[in-house]
């Protein structure tokens, strides 16, 4: 391992060899390193000692002679240690800092950097690496725009690990995002209790089989991929529910795999999102792979173990029981190895360690420049510099990198860029790419400017090629809401369709809500619809057959008064009043006109008059009657010897009655019109899918003075005839008038109730008609009789005839 870092250093500075070789090669010497000690003998706290004491060993050599570990002492100042650049896990990044941090060492990591608590170890630490918090709220914009709102959790059982789940995962919370599960795993290595690891591995596959999370985000380090795809490959050989997920990854996390997985398929990947560094294609790195031998270097001690596990071959001195067939030849080129052992392309550690050469050459430079004016030679100065020198050139360094892409560091130490968002896509011949679908553009925290690109996105074929759902059950669609379950997250909820006059237009509305006054629910209560402007119309039939009837009453009234007018000399005619019978034609026949008003689209004018007019018109109708019967009844009182009622007969009685009414019933009106007149108005409410037009009463209180004055003129009429009844048929009306009062009183007695239970033009329809039943009743009760004598039965018409019929 102390090799490694200083190889690190050596090659990494000139173009090294592809991150996923040295990786194998980490997992190699690993492994050759735990055979030394049995593992069921060592518990987690030496696992990790161990690893630190590695660690702190390999980064002490860095500090000595080289291939002499002396602890503080170096003799071979030619080659003086300017930067290491360290990784690819926080755990490595955390030991090196220990040690070179107390030197003064700038260290610049590639992969996992640590969060360090220490400030002084800190100031040296620089990381080829954007602010996690921007990946992590990208991740989140992502989840969001993607609308899954139940996800699993895998994350690292290290403090990375933890802080992720302390204080990211409330973010996601805050959000609306549940997890059906958070799953803390160790991180594979050799060093640990094989039965121990067993365990875990399919303690976790089984729970990430059985979960119904459709998305799984795995948030971890390099290595992590190769754990993900041993809980996929587990349910194949245990009886246990195979994995189906979209996997999100997160940046640290790349594509390294085990000899033993060499013949693993690529599927588990396919439609994986990560967020990565995505490189551009750097020139000469495809050629500079293509020229890689086992011998290109001596000093490199990874190749040649990697090059063994990559094409399975060996070395005739490094392994004394080789057979001939499987010896390393010059045949063996990188090119030919299996996308799942191999990558050509640059990766995005790759790409880190060869921005973290050019950042420590670029800082060298700005330094030695710096001194331009002391020096005597650009080498010697640099070789008499001091380790934390370069920090203060390192933290301000900004350059240009080969592919046009601008490298610097923030006040942290943390690298200024975004993220790429990738789709991982597999074929059938077992090779991957890795396509960009978006982006997470660096802001000021909590912003981020973040695209997706949807459509690009190729799913897994489990999923049909379709975006998955992943949710705690399915959606509440349109026309239902959403009502938490008892004793579950938030996120699982019962889907309870809308109420009567509610919808819910999107999906998993939280309430139902109601459409704005002029419109209505659909059937499936999903949208709202304009309601219809409706009112009584001449044109509908209910409308025509109303101002029909109300023109042939009028016809018929006009009749009846041509007759009386024209036998207006004849007995029958003269018995009855004739003045009073005028009047009450009179008011009839404007009452049925005055029903036309109420027909129609509502005016100003006419929501004024109609009601006022057929008040003031009724109560003279009314009125009229009233005198008609008390005068009857003063007529007969009055002929009884000394009766003190002979100075009322006359003209003089019965008009004062009328008029009294009249001005009254003008009183009220006038009253009503001044206070709070009726108006058009819309009615919105009374019936669900109809915009009424109507004449609003204005006070309700008025109208129905209005009418109480017309109810009580009527009850005195229908008294006072009553009582009338059984005079002698020659003075007296009044079995016809009672007869027309019971059924005008009848017909608006039957008005109230039926008026209020109705609603929109029918309310209209229902006052029409009862004044047109009303008017009729009061013609035909009342006039009708006399019509038939003088028309049929002009011998009846004389005044021997009226004298005649006596009680």
């Amino acid at each position: 391992m102390g090799r490694s870092l200083r190889i690190h250093h050596k090659y990494h500075m000139s173009g090294d060899l592809h991150i996923g070789a040295i990786l194998s090669q980490i997992f190699i010497s690993s492994d050759e390193i735990s055979f030394r000690q049995d593992p069921a003998e060592k518990s987690q706290g030496d696992t990790i000692n161990f690893l630190a004491d590695f660690h702190y060993l390999a980064s002490l050599e860095l500090l000595s002679t080289w291939g002499i570990f002396v602890p503080n002492y170096k003799c071979d100042t030619q080659n003086n240690l300017a930067a290491v650049i360290g990784g690819p896990t926080s755990d490595v990044c955390l030991f090196m800092a220990d040690i070179l941090c107390a030197y003064k060492f700038s260290q610049i990591t590639y992969g996992s950097a640590p969060l360090m608590d220490n400030k002084n170890e800190a100031v040296f630490l620089h990381r080829m690496f954007p602010s996690g918090s921007y990946q992590y709220t990208g991740i989140l914009n992502l989840i969001l725009h993607l609308q899954w709102t139940w996800i699993g959790v895998i994350y690292i059982n290290n403090e990375m690990g933890e802080r992720f789940v302390h204080n990211v995962l409330p973010v996601f919370g805050r959000n609306g995002i549940c997890f059906d599960f958070i799953k803390a795993v160790t991180q594979i290595n050799f060093f640990s209790e094989m039965e121990t690891m067993r365990k875990d591995l399919i303690e976790t596959s089984c729970l990430i089989g059985r979960s119904t999370a459709n998305v799984v985000i795995l948030n971890g380090e390099v290595q992590s991929i190769l754990p993900l795809r041993i809980w996929i490959e587990i349910p194949f050989y245990h009886d246990l529910p195979k994995i189906n997920k979209v996997w999100i990854l997160t940046a640290e996390i790349d594509f390294v795999s085990l000899p033993l997985q060499r013949d693993w398929g690529l599927s588990f990947i396919n439609g994986a999102l990560s967020v990565s560094l995505f490189p551009k294609t750097v020139s000469g790195f495809h050629e500079f792979l293509q020229n890689r031998k086992p011998d290109t270097d001596q000093e490199d001690g990874f190749i040649k173990d990697f090059w063994q596990q990559a094409f399975m071959c060996s070395f005739p001195g490094l392994n004394l029981e080789v057979s001939p067939e499987n010896i390393c030849t010059e045949a063996d080129k990188l090119e030919t190895l299996p996308m799942s052992v191999f990558e050509m392309s640059m990766s995005s550690h790759s790409y880190s360690i060869y921005n973290a050469v050019y950042a420590a050459a670029h800082a060298l430079h700005d330094m030695d420049s710096s001194s331009f004016k002391h020096r005597t030679t650009g080498i010697r100065d640099l070789q008499k510099m001091q380790s934390w020198q370069l920090h203060h050139f390192l933290k301000s360094v900004i350059f240009n990198n080969t592919v046009g892409e601008q490298i610097s560091f923030n006040r942290n130490g943390e690298l200024v860029a975004g993220f790429d968002i990738i789709n991982w896509v597999t074929f059938p011949n077992e090779t991957f790419n890795r396509v960009k679908v978006g982006r997470i553009e660096p802001q000021s925290l909590p912003t981020i400017e973040f695209t997706v690109h949807e459509d690009a996105i190729v799913w897994p074929s489990w999923f049909n090629q379709a975006k998955p759902l992943s949710l705690c059950n399915d959606h509440c669609y349109p026309g239902y809401s959403k009502k938490k379950k008892e004793g579950k997250s938030f996120c699982c909820y019962d889907c309870i369709p809308c109420p009567e006059g509610k919808i819910s237009a999107q999906k998993d509305e939280d309430n139902c809500f109601q459409c704005p006054k002029d419109h209505y629910p659909n059937k499936n209560r999903d949208f709202c619809i304009l309601k219809s402007l409706t009112f009584l119309t001449f044109e509908e039939a209910l409308g025509t057959s109303l101002a029909g009837s109300a023109l042939l009453l009028f016809c018929v009234t006009a009749g009846v008064l041509g007759i009386f007018i024209k036998h207006r000399d004849t007995p029958i005619v003269k018995a009855n009043n004739r003045t009073l019978t005028y009047t009450l034609l009179l008011s009839l026949l404007l009452s049925f006109l005055c029903a036309l008003l109420f027909i129609g689209q509502p005016q100003k004018v006419t929501c004024l008059f109609r009601q006022t007019a057929f008040g003031i018109i009724f109560s003279v109708a009314i009125s009229s009657v009233l005198a008609k019967t008390i005068t009857v009844i003063l007529a007969f009182q009055a002929t009884k010897p000394e009766s003190k009622l002979r100075k009322w007969l006359g003209k003089r009685m019965a008009t004062s009655i009328v008029i009294s009414s009249l001005l009254i019933q003008a009183t009220i009106c006038t009253v009503w019109l001044s206070t709070f007149p009726p108006f058009p108005d819309l009615d919105v409410n009374s019936v669900a899918e109809e915009v009424i037009l109507e004449c609003n009463e204005g006070s309700i209180t008025m109208f129905y003075c209005l009418l109480g004055f017309m109810g009580f003129l009527s009850i005195s009429s229908f008294t006072a005839a009553f009582f009338a009844r059984k005079l002698p048929d020659s003075f007296n009306e009044a079995k016809f008038i009672t007869f027309s009062m019971l059924v005008f009183c009848s017909v608006w007695i039957s008005f109230v109730p039926t008026y209020l239970s109705t609603k929109g033009k029918y309310m209209v329809a229902v006052e029409i008609f009862s004044i047109l039943a009303s008017s009729a009743g009061l013609l035909g009760c009342i006039f009708s009789p006399k019509c038939f004598i003088i028309l049929l039965r002009p011998d009846l018409n004389t005044r021997e005839q009226v004298m005649k019929r006596k009680c």
